[in-house]
């Protein structure tokens, strides 16, 4: 301990040294110096942004309520280019109960400018939502329910907390090597490998850059083209019982105007929540009132009608 103290104090006699000999020999360098590092002091201890709250379920292994704090922080380094990995930071998860019920949020952090380019890009921004979600379930082991929505607050808790959640983690960086899939209607992140334990999908953000390397997983759409925002259909939602009461199923029957085919619906069911998705056109999040069976959940579209009719036995 002596020797690396004493190796220390000469490390910083040298440091002091070089400062005033470049204080002495070279005053504009000196004042860059000086500059930059307060600048950098300044970025390093800046508070976390919130950027979106999402509200979920942990499954596995108890399940409860789950709230992600995504949040921008200016600590989180950007991507070297376009086809570098994407820096994330995921924070421990914190055990909360009040009144309501009890329930868990968890911080997640990226770069200012790769959430600023989501902005732009309704699909880049569900990409980067369902990384993060899929980045908790890698590096906590957690079985979460994809189905989510945007709460109307932008975070959970306060700031103080979560940068302290925050600080207390490292920041990972690692390529996403697949692309995405369609598996039950539902586009999912398939697998990952992984160049450490803790792991990020990687974001292509160019159409060249990524036929330049054989796959994409995110493409840039060009400004002339319109995003709209997803509206929420009319819905009606029954839970059919038998002659004694006792529920059997629930029938949920969508309106989705204008909709002709099948193959534009997105489905995606677990065993407590139910998301549909018409990409730029409509969204509809629900909260089932009994838990489903899946495996024997089934859906049929009224071409002629427009309508959306899933039928979920109770597990």
């Amino acid at each position: 301990m002596k020797a690396s103290s004493k190796g220390l104090l000469t490390q910083i006699s040298q440091f002091w040294n070089m400062l005033d000999d470049l204080a002495e020999n070279d005053p504009a360098r000196y004042r860059n110096f000086i500059e930059q590092e307060l600048k950098d002091g300044k970025e390093f201890y800046v508070d976390p942004e919130p950027w979106l709250c999402l509200q979920t379920k942990i499954l596995k292994p108890k399940e409860k309520i789950l709230f992600i704090n995504l949040c921008q922080w200016k600590r989180i380094p950007a991507p070297q280019s376009a086809t570098h990995p994407v820096p994330i930071s995921v924070g421990r998860p914190e055990d909360f109960s009040e009144a309501s019920g009890a329930y868990t949020v968890i911080d997640v952090a990226y770069n200012p400018g790769v959430l600023q380019a989501a902005e732009k890009d309704q699909e880049v921004k569900g990409q980067l939502i369902k990384m993060a979600i899929h980045c908790i379930e890698e590096r906590l082991q957690f079985t979460l329910a994809h189905s989510y929505h945007v709460t109307s607050f932008g975070i959970k808790g306060s700031i103080q907390r979560t940068k302290a959640n925050l600080m207390g983690t490292k920041t990972d960086f690692t390529d996403f090597k697949e692309i995405l899939r369609t598996e039950n209607t539902l586009e999912r992140i398939k697998s990952s490998t992984m160049s450490e334990p803790s792991h990020l999908p990687q974001v292509l953000l160019t159409k060249d850059q990524a036929l330049a390397k054989g796959r994409c997983l995110i493409e840039e759409i060009s400004s002339s083209e319109v995003q709209v925002e997803a509206e929420k259909p009319a819905y009606e939602l029954k839970v059919a019982k038998d002659q004694k009461e006792k529920p059997l199923k629930i029938e949920l029957k969508i309106e989705l105007p204008g909709i002709t085919s099948v193959s534009l619906c997105d489905l995606s069911v677990s065993e407590v929540d139910l998301l549909v998705e018409v990409p730029e056109k409509y969204r509809l999040y629900l909260n089932l009132p009994e838990l489903v069976n899946t495996e024997m959940t089934t859906a049929k579209f009224v071409k002629n009608k427009s309508v959306l009719i899933i039928t979920m036995p109770l597990a």
